[in-house]
């Protein structure tokens, strides 16, 4: 079955197109063209702000013309990973996708359903001339995963609404009233090179297999990480044999938990043998302590042409005592709201090659002090060996509203048509709303969606089935908004 044909038809159509245009984070030239192009073929008000972000607006149905104005929200762009082995293009290709059972996938690459679902529901919305609707403002925004650029520049004048329905939660029973803010550590340290021991011999160290996952929602479930994980195979080696460090790179992006890490070490030859045991021997101890989760790990050893240069054993042993030191994963529990992080990081990641060691981190709470804490402890790690320490991407958390009408709403919508309570929570995950509240004062703000499992991977997929109710209960609610007041 192809995509295209599934139901709701209007909704995976878009689908379908939105995902043969590419669209990473800070190159959305083409999504933004798109976007705007769908509006005006639509004959609908369309604006293009300044930053990028696209506003298209439609009246009500007749007979809703009274209810209060809602704004759609969506994200346009999309985290591009793909498995190593993949020779994907990500600038030139559309997303490959099949159907997997109740389940769309991606051939190899991340599927794009983060956020491309929500922009997808919002353009059939637009599109349709039978769906009963009160004003809606729809409202696309750029860059959401690499600095929620276009949440932070929004120009808030092109919008009225009161209303704003977030669609871009990844379970189909929930509702979120609030999310963490987040802020990146980037950091830089400069070493000599200096030649490789003649003699010695070259291998490669290649972790791969790995879940990884969203950094922010996966964060609590015990996913391995690649950069920490070589950093652990690297650090026992070290103690038992001489070992020379040529190159390390790990991870992908600052938002996902790192899934790869391929490393280049060289060896005395005499210490082969030696070399291998411990690389065999540890990689046993990491596949039994991972033995429930990371079913599929790989990690190999293979020899390659050996380098001219190398890091010296000075600044090795600094990179292994810094990252080794790096607080990574759940940082503290939320004390308020139960089985929900507060406060996290993710070593997303590392590379050393030509004199350069770099590492690149995702720190993320609710609350803003811990936020700064775990950053902040972060940086001490690296700036302890030299490395010169920056932070950037700072956003801030979704506070959330228990009184608010729209939940209010929702929740009763929820109940009667499913038969049960929905789940109301806050979410470790970043969210566009504490930005765009900032921008718009007062404004009634909660997120949902279909259930998507594996973003921010490969893994990445979507239910088809989640998907039809998430439409179904969509239009519900929005045939109940409720009047001006």
């Amino acid at each position: 079955m192809e995509v295209h044909s599934l139901a709701p038809q209007e909704l995976w159509a878009n689908f379908a197109n939105l995902n043969a245009v590419p669209r990473a984070s800070k190159k959305e030239e083409r999504v933004i063209a798109f976007m705007v192009q769908f509006g005006h073929d639509l004959g609908l008000k369309t604006i293009q702000d300044a930053i990028g972000n696209v506003v298209i607006k439609k009246a009500a149905t007749p007979g809703m013309e009274n209810r209060q104005t809602v704004i759609l929200q969506s994200h346009l762009d999309m985290v591009h990973q793909k498995n190593g082995d993949s020779n994907f293009d990500f600038d030139t290709q559309g997303i490959a996708m099949f159907v997997d059972g109740d389940w769309v996938r991606a051939r190899g690459t991340t599927l794009g359903a983060d956020n491309g679902i929500g922009v997808a529901t919002i353009m059939a919305l637009l599109a349709s001339d039978s769906i009963a609707h009160p004003p809606l403002e729809a409202l696309f925004t750029i860059d959401e995963e690499t600095g929620m650029t276009g949440a932070k520049q929004l120009d808030g004048s092109n919008l009225s609404g009161k209303i704003l329905l977030n669609l871009d939660t990844e379970e189909d029973n929930e509702l979120t009233i609030g999310c963490a803010g987040g802020i990146d550590t980037n950091s830089i340290y400069h070493y000599q090179q200096v030649p490789v021991e003649l003699g010695g011999r070259a291998f490669q160290l290649s972790i791969k297999g790995l879940l990884g996952g969203h950094s922010g929602t996966d964060i609590h479930k015990g996913r391995a990480n690649a950069n920490k994980l070589m950093n652990r195979l690297l650090f026992a080696a070290l103690r038992s044999v001489d070992l020379q460090l040529v190159s390390v790179d790990g991870g992908s992006l600052r938002n996902a938990i790192p899934r790869e890490s391929t490393t280049v070490v060289v060896v005395p030859e005499a210490q082969e043998a030696a070399f291998l045991e411990v690389i065999k021997g540890f990689s046993e101890v990491l596949n039994e302590e991972y033995i429930r989760i990371e079913t599929a790990m790989n990690i190999t050893v293979e020899a390659v042409s050996l380098p001219e240069h190398g890091m010296g054993q000075a600044d090795f042993v600094k990179v292994l005592n810094a990252i080794y030191a790096l607080p990574n994963g759940v940082f503290r529990m939320s004390p308020d709201i139960e089985d929900l992080v507060e406060a996290s990081s993710n070593l997303a990641r590392v590379i050393i090659r030509k004199g350069e060691f770099i590492t690149q981190s995702l720190q993320r709470s609710s609350v803003e002090s811990t936020k700064d804490d775990v950053a902040f402890a972060v940086g001490a790690a690296l700036e302890n060996m030299g490395c010169d320490v920056s932070r950037s991407g700072d956003y801030p958390g979704w506070k959330p509203n228990a009184d608010s009408d729209v939940l209010r709403l929702m929740e009763r919508i929820y109940q009667d048509t499913f038969g049960e309570a929905a789940n109301v929570n806050a979410c470790h995950a970043g969210l566009e709303c504490g930005i765009l509240g900032g921008h718009l004062p007062g404004m009634d703000m909660i997120s949902f969606g279909p259930t998507i499992h594996g973003a921010h991977s490969p893994d990445e997929c979507v239910s088809i089935s989640s998907v039809q109710k998430f439409w179904a209960y969509l239009l519900k609610v929005l045939r109940e908004i409720p009047e001006v007041k």
